[in-house]
């Protein structure tokens, strides 16, 4: 299909809408559009007598313009030469790096930055509620991604280090909030593209060793109702009914409202109201997904869980195609924070890992999240768009003699 001259000059020049990106949008636009609808289901109970506090009822309308500015976000992500993005890179790390420091100034009155749940992560906009932390995500990725495009010294033992460096600044701050959930994400995505990236598996595999039978020792550092988490699913494992209307009321809460969903579901009338004397706390946010199942049953959750499959099919087909090594990279790094949240999310939903405080992408209720998420698939489908240089050499081949 050949596009008009100045559409092909505001793309930079060769592009084809023939790519697997398109698989990212359309789950994308799914769980958005689920996540709607899954909202409005758990603040608007429709019970005669039973009235939707006027916060609650704002919910829906915020989220659904949230979607669109997510949508208009993405659009202007793509339209640019991804490699025209790296040049961003640095400055958003700056930005965002600024705008984490000014969280955690004593100084900062609680009319701009809120504590909320003990964390101060937002930043107070009116209407509107900014996290960087959401954000970090992006600087992060197209950072790392600037920094291993022509090197090779990451191959190396203490070239691991630089890398390193770079993730765990935005990571240290983010855990100072605190924001262990957010902080988490940073992990997976750096040894994923390192791994993209050719670094050595011998090197990869002693830094995992240590990081495992160090993880123990982080325990004693952990904020006192982290570690009541811990120990909550522990209990919850064993059988122990300690902390049943404490700690772990939010967990066994969501996992009888996920398994009241049986295999396919409640009617739309009853889950409203299941949902809503069962006092589920964030039941728009964090822990959405047990609303899901109990909606949509056992075969709603595997059909949600096979909308991210997809948008990750999508993300690595075209990760697969694209030789160049900028873009191959954020489309990696984008691709494993989603499904480390996705993971994470639902392991909390089902008492299968402590809470700690994390969103379903594209489905939980929250504007930095959406934007976040939606930029991701923007970027991405901006990748897909370009195809890769007749004769090009694939990215990160090294010779190991």
């Amino acid at each position: 299909m050949r596009l008009p001259r100045s559409l092909q000059t505001l793309l930079g020049g060769d592009v084809t809408f023939r790519h697997a990106a398109w698989l990212c949008v359309l789950a994308a636009a799914a769980l958005s559009i689920l996540g709607i609808y899954i909202i409005d289901l758990g603040v608007s109970p429709n019970i005669p007598g039973v009235e939707t506090p006027p916060a609650d009822a704002l919910l829906v309308t915020k989220q659904t313009l949230f979607l669109f500015v997510g949508l208009f976000a993405a659009a202007m992500a793509s339209l640019p030469h991804y490699r025209h993005i790296r040049l961003l890179a640095w400055p958003a790390m700056l930005v965002v790096i600024a705008l984490l420091v000014f969280l955690l100034l004593p100084g900062v009155p609680s009319s701009i930055v809120t504590p909320r749940n003990g964390a101060r992560a937002w930043i107070n906009l009116g209407p509107l509620d900014f996290q960087p932390g959401e954000v970090a995500k992006i600087a992060v990725v197209l950072v790392l991604a600037d920094f291993f495009r022509y090197r090779s010294n990451h191959r190396t033992l203490t070239g691991l280090l630089p890398p390193t460096l770079i993730t765990f600044v935005p990571v240290g701050l983010i855990t100072l909030e605190p924001d262990l959930g957010t902080a988490l994400l940073f992990v997976p995505c750096l040894f994923a593209m390192l791994v993209c990236a050719g670094a050595r598996s011998k090197h990869l595999g002693a830094i995992v060793l240590i990081a495992t039978l160090a993880g123990p020792l982080a325990y004693p550092v952990l904020k006192p109702h982290q570690q009541q988490r811990i120990v909550g699913l522990i209990n919850m494992i064993q059988g122990n009914p300690e902390g049943a209307d404490d700690i772990n009321y939010q967990s066994l809460t969501a996992v009888r409202l996920a398994g009241a969903g049986g295999l396919s579901g409640l009617s739309d009338e009853k889950s409203r109201a299941v949902v809503h004397f069962n006092r589920l706390p964030e039941r728009h946010n964090d822990m959405i997904f047990a609303v899901i199942v109990n909606r949509f049953g056992l075969l709603g959750g595997l059909g949600v869980m096979g909308l991210y499959a997809l948008w990750m099919l999508g993300a690595l087909l075209t990760a697969a195609r694209c030789k160049d090594p900028f873009g191959r990279l954020i489309v990696v790094g984008f691709t494993v924070i989603i499904a480390s949240q996705m993971y994470i999310n639902i392991g909390m939903n089902l008492a299968l890992l402590p809470i700690i405080g994390l969103t379903l992408p594209f489905v939980s209720y929250g504007g930095s999240s959406m934007l976040t998420v939606w930029l991701m698939t923007g970027l991405i489908f901006g990748v897909g768009l370009r195809p890769p240089a007749r004769l090009s050499r694939p990215s990160f081949e090294f010779d190991d003699k």
